[in-house]
């Protein structure tokens, strides 16, 4: 699908979607527990019900209803799965290694640029516990054996997904375990995330000083919860409020751990006086990776030059975030140079309309409908309908607040 956004600037009252790294983490919690859990506040991204599906495979019974889902935990684990995780690199990196826990010998499939995203960290370390591969730099790939305990190094710095799949994985084991980070966490607040699920499952783990300590034999229980609201996507709507939007935005936590929660602090700093002026800025977005395509627009707008650092593990996202949000916004009058772990922003006050391409990637189409809020002329984005991986009426609750779209098939 093809879409034209024309430049309207937004008001009203959005009430945005159910974190996504939160329902992830709860389903996949729940599925291992010994009971009934339900989750509510449940909304079906291709990613999330991908992650469903995976876990049905591997035995969970999911009753998925509206926004409710009931999960009864595994209980007769399967001897071979075939896991299909779309284009989900959570699902994929979260559910290796709790296949191999449970002793699935799985095959696991995908699409788009999900074969192309490394899963080193397993390569390195499950064949010095129990598990080999059949894999050639690609998808489809196959599992075999069954995790054992012990030690496991990991490079804290390609991403924090390869922690959080170990963290569910080991309370299984019959061993104890621990997790040794090999270089800096990066994108810690996720593995924060993780914990917090952990805890209310009965799962404890042990912080150390340098990476996690897991005692083997831990049963994981039911729990009962709600999704709460995802920051990453109110990012796209506190961005259009710095750029003269007046949106009223529900449904997030204050407590929450979500490190994309820093928008809000982003956004204040950068405003500095009542007619809109904006500050440049200079971020280290190693916690925040999924800010960084909005925030590159943000910085399109800004007084100055702002910098995006430490963000090269999106080049391996959905595209290369990096080379895709630079050249968006170079084709419509932006000034955007690519640095070798980020970018460099020259603000121009005003972008021209024209036509991009989303490069099939959510976050890249959801920023140019938000840089659309200030273009001088009508901005046709490509290949939109891929917003359905995180946020699937994203554009009719555009809409809904006074945006202006048409739409091609």
């Amino acid at each position: 699908m093809n879409i034209t956004v024309f430049p309207k600037k937004l008001s009203g009252q959005v009430t945005v979607p159910p974190s996504k790294s939160v329902a992830h983490r709860m389903v996949i919690a729940a599925a291992l527990s010994n009971g009934v859990s339900e989750i509510t506040n449940l909304y079906p991204s291709v990613d999330i019900l991908a992650t469903m599906d995976c876990m049905r495979a591997l035995g969970a019974k999911i009753d998925f209803d509206g926004d409710k889902a009931v999960i009864e935990g595994i209980k007769d684990i399967p001897e071979s799965a075939v896991l299909d995780c779309c284009e989900s690199g959570s699902t994929l990196r979260f559910l290796i290694p709790v296949a191999c826990a449970l002793g699935v010998d799985t095959q696991f499939i995908g699409r788009g640029r999900l074969p192309q995203r490394p899963i080193t960290p397993y390569l390195d370390e499950f064949p010095k516990h129990g598990v080999s591969f059949e894999y050639n730099n690609t998808m489809p790939f196959y599992t075999n054996g069954k995790l054992t305990g012990g030690k496991f190094y990991v490079d804290g710095g390609i991403s924090s997904q390869f922690i959080t799949g170990l963290l569910f994985a080991l309370p299984l084991l019959e061993e104890d375990s621990e997790i040794i980070l090999t270089s800096h966490l990066e994108s810690k607040p996720y593995v924060d995330i993780t914990l917090g699920t952990l805890r209310e499952h009965g799962c404890q783990v042990e912080e150390t000083e340098n990476g996690y300590f897991v005692k083997g034999g831990q049963r994981y229980m039911p729990f009962s919860g709600r999704v709460e609201g995802d920051y990453s996507q109110a990012a796209f709507f506190k961005v259009a409020n710095s750029l003269g939007s007046d949106i009223d935005i529900a449904g997030l936590s204050e407590k929450s751990f979500q490190g994309d929660k820093k928008i809000v602090e982003i956004c204040e700093k950068i405003v500095y006086n009542k007619n809109g002026g904006l500050r440049p800025f200079d971020l280290d977005c190693s916690d925040i990776p999924d800010l960084v395509p909005v925030l590159t627009v943000l910085g399109s707008f800004c007084e100055g030059k702002s910098y995006i650092r430490n963000a090269a593990r999106l080049r391996i996202k959905e595209c290369d975030r990096l080379s895709a949000i630079s050249r968006c916004l170079n084709a419509i009058g932006g000034k955007v140079t690519e640095l070798e772990d980020g970018l460099e922003i020259e603000g121009v006050g005003s972008l021209n309309g024209g036509e991009v391409d989303s490069f099939n990637d959510h976050r890249i189409a959801m920023s140019m409908a938000v840089a659309a809020t200030r273009c001088t002329s009508p901005l046709k984005i490509n290949g939109a309908e891929c917003v359905s991986k995180s946020y699937p009426d994203f554009f009719e609750v555009y809409e809904s607040i006074g945006g202006e779209i048409s739409r091609e098939p």
